[in-house]
């Protein structure tokens, strides 16, 4: 074990040292290092690094806590079942994200959207974007791994073609979410707008129809002589008349000019 951890580069050691160093594999004479970095869902989206150092007869793992490797079973079976077991979680974590973006998918249809809708779709944007940066890097080098020892006669090749398929479809899978997403926030946006336009509509209405009201009023309102139906007995009620048809008038306008528009629509 000393004998191997002297072996190894200095630059190495930092990067096996480094918890969040990304996905990376480098072959050298005497040994080959192996990084490989995943994301961890648990109450919040974390990452971690596995590193390993394999050489002709066995594989280690760096262990971070006690700063030291540690003899794995087998050259290759080892880090495969390390890297197996943290996808394994990943698979079945990632589902949680799924579950969030159709209840808000479910919660648009039914026009029951959360005061939170933004911050949470800001929240899921952001994890699986890096989960996608993530896996992305992975499964390349995940590719190189393979293409580099699959002349190696003890290499088991099966194994290692599952893990790089399970980090393809973990990628393929935060993919399609991130379409999934874009595709909310746009249909978001135009039910809010729809709403904003619907607002502004009546609050064009209301003014449509008491600008003309304040127009009389303030006409009324004037200190001078001479003003229609001020002599009058019924003068008051010849105005509430006709500011009452004026209102008839104005609203059936505008409803008929809505129409208008609909139907041309």
């Amino acid at each position: 074990m000393q004998q191997v951890e002297q072996q190894i580069d200095t630059l190495h050691q930092e990067d096996l040292r480094n918890p969040l160093h990304p996905s990376i594999f480098d072959e050298n004479d005497d040994y080959d290092m192996l990084i490989v970095r995943l994301p961890v869902i648990s109450e919040t989206l974390e990452v971690t690094s596995l590193g390993f150092i394999m050489t002709k007869d066995s594989s280690y793992l760096f262990n971070a806590v006690k700063n030291r490797l540690e003899d794995l079973e087998s050259r290759f079976e080892g880090p495969y079942h390390k890297i197996d077991t943290l996808l394994d979680k990943l698979l079945k974590s990632f589902q949680s994200y799924q579950d969030q973006i159709s209840d808000m998918e479910e919660a648009l249809y039914e026009d029951t959207v959360k005061t939170n809708f933004m911050t949470q779709w800001l929240t899921l944007k952001r994890d699986i974007l890096r989960i996608e940066r993530i896996m992305l890097r992975t499964s390349t080098v995940m590719k190189d791994v393979i293409n580099y020892y699959e002349t190696d006669e003890d290499f088991p090749m099966n194994h290692y073609i599952d893990i790089h398929e399970h980090c393809e479809r973990i990628l393929r899978s935060a993919t399609l979410q991130l379409s999934k997403l874009d595709y909310l926030y746009n249909f978001y946006n135009t039910r809010t707008n729809e709403k904003m336009n619907r607002l502004i509509f009546l609050l064009t209405i209301i003014s449509a129809i008491f600008l003309p009201l304040n127009l009389i009023v303030g006409f009324f309102g004037m200190n001078t002589s001479g003003l229609p139906f001020t002599e009058g007995v019924n003068g008051t009620l010849s105005v509430v008349v006709g500011l009452v048809f004026l209102v008839v008038t104005t609203s059936l306008g505008v409803l008929l000019w809505r129409r208008k528009i609909e139907y041309s629509e």
